[in-house]
């Protein structure tokens, strides 16, 4: 049986998957391999921590804070 990924790792795939560019919550659930249901609560936290920020549209794309790329960095999961 697969062992589950921790919230850590979670975090670490959401912020990858919006470093580049703007993703919607689409892209965020099929990059971090989640559900809809559970990707609200981790997209809430990271927004709430400053790490992501999301647009204020109808349907918000969500983009790595610079405090976000700093997150990344220090786990030595920056891209170049």
């Amino acid at each position: 049986m697969p062992k589950r990924r921790s919230k850590d790792q979670i975090i670490t795939q959401i912020l990858t998957t919006c470093q580049e560019e703007s993703a919607n919550k689409t892209k965020v659930v099929y990059q971090a391999n989640l559900n809809f249901r559970t990707v609200v609560p981790y997209l809430d936290q990271l927004i709430t921590k400053g790490l992501l920020e999301a647009s204020a549209d109808k349907f918000p794309l969500y983009r790595t804070t610079a405090n976000g790329e700093r997150a990344l960095e220090s786990k030595g999961l920056k891209k170049s």
